[in-house]
């Protein structure tokens, strides 16, 4: 195929994914208040799964926790009803628009290429979705809790807007996505051999103390249980990334 042809091809994709994307938005946009009652908002009802559960570890009998929103800008609830709708497009829509490219992109790659970019795609997909996870069901939910229930003093009461709260809403829950894909790029890493599972074993201490701060910065209480409960996370994500990479003596033997 001459490069025009190529361009062809590859303007066909764009169009489809742009098209993708549109759907999507126009479907999460007529759906948006079911979701946001439903989902987005769920944090801030005491029924919400892991304050029943704190609550039932802890015995708590006293007021569950409650918070309300209000709105200070004249067109926020317009431009996040907007915004949101695209950002749950494009997170929701994101393995179809890989899949897209990955057919434009794989038939210039090699058979022994495609298995492990195929692997790759797979693997990367989940963690993400899985990081999603854990930032909406766990992180979120304590740093909201903490954080809104905080008071310098009684005379400064919390009165949290709803701006504040998708803002910390989208920042934490895709950078738990994120920070989930540190085992894909441990064994990216590895495959182009700039690391061994020799530097996760040399480096453990350091990582036990970045990590532990990284967990307060997420959840910025005293209360050790917290503590522990966004930190585990991180240090398994930290030991599955070790597992990702080769052993240097197997890389050796590979090679010889």
């Amino acid at each position: 195929m001459s490069f025009w042809a190529h361009f062809d091809v590859l303007r066909g994709v764009l169009f489809r994914i742009g098209a993708l994307i549109v759907l999507l938005s126009v479907l999460f946009f007529i759906f948006m208040p079911q979701i946001f009652n439903a989902v987005i908002l769920a944090p801030c009802n005491g029924d919400f799964p892991l304050y029943k559960l704190f609550d039932a570890i802890s015995g708590a009998t006293g007021e569950p926790f409650e918070m309300s929103l209000i709105n200070t800008r004249l067109a926020s609830q317009l431009s996040i009803h907007l915004s949101t709708s695209f950002e749950l497009a494009l997170v929701v829509g994101f393995p179809i628009v890989i899949y897209l490219l990955w057919g434009f992109i794989s038939p210039a790659l090699y058979p022994n290429e495609r298995q492990p970019a195929v692997k790759a795609f797979v693997a990367g997909n989940m963690m993400f979705y899985l990081g999603v996870a854990v930032g909406y069901f766990l992180i979120f939910p304590l740093t909201l809790r903490f954080l809104a229930t905080y008071q310098l003093s009684e005379a400064i009461p919390n009165t949290i807007t709803i701006d504040s709260y998708m803002d910390n809403f989208t920042v934490i829950i895709l950078v738990m996505g994120i920070v989930f894909e540190m085992p894909l790029l441990g064994w990216l890493l590895g495959k182009m051999g700039l690391i061994t599972r020799k530097f996760f074993g040399k480096y453990r201490r350091h990582a036990v103390v970045a990590l532990l701060v990284l967990a307060a910065l997420i959840t910025p209480t005293g209360d050790p249980f917290t503590l522990c409960v966004v930190f585990i996370p991180l240090y398994l994500l930290y030991e599955a990334t070790a597992m990702t990479v080769k052993p240097k003596d197997q890389e050796l033997i590979i090679e010889s």
